[in-house]
């Protein structure tokens, strides 16, 4: 198989509370891991010749370091989960990035607590997958390669 190069590379990142899919609030969050969702999607990706690279932190610095490891890939898949609604950092680390940026949630902010309606990252996001459960992630990757292999406009 051919080497991966950083234009079919893909960085799905996570960040806190994630590393408890499956356990935390299942009626929510629902039961499938994050590494059963990393499984899924390096499964989706492969066909077509991307690599992912799938990356969690429960810390913002941890975040925003992956964030930046990830600036020059084809793309970034990003759960930001609480830091959505918080953290300038994340932001911040975002505007570097080259590729286009998907943001991601299981549950739908806007259908939630008030304080959830604020995104930090949406005004860098290219696309935002929302209120889907696990199988956005899949929506999220079908939909960034799409972008990726030039199958969707803008």
């Amino acid at each position: 198989m051919a080497e991966k190069t950083i234009d079919k590379m893909i960085h799905v990142l996570n960040g806190p509370n994630l590393n408890l899919l499956g356990v935390r609030e299942p009626e929510i969050y629902g039961a499938k891991t994050l590494a059963d969702i990393e499984a899924e999607l390096t499964a989706q990706a492969a066909p077509r010749g991307y690599a992912i690279v799938f990356g969690q932190s429960n810390h913002e610095g941890g975040l925003v370091e992956m964030i930046q490891a990830a600036r020059q890939a084809a793309g970034i898949i990003i759960n930001p989960a609480a830091y959505t609604h918080t953290s300038v950092a994340v932001h911040d680390a975002l505007k570097m990035a080259e590729g286009p940026v998907i943001e991601l949630h299981l549950s739908n902010p806007h259908a939630r607590e008030a304080f959830r309606h604020h995104s930090y990252v949406s005004p860098l996001a290219t696309g935002i997958v929302a209120g889907f459960g696990a199988a956005g992630y899949a929506m999220a990757l079908g939909a960034l390669m799409d972008r990726l292999d030039g199958r969707t406009g803008a």
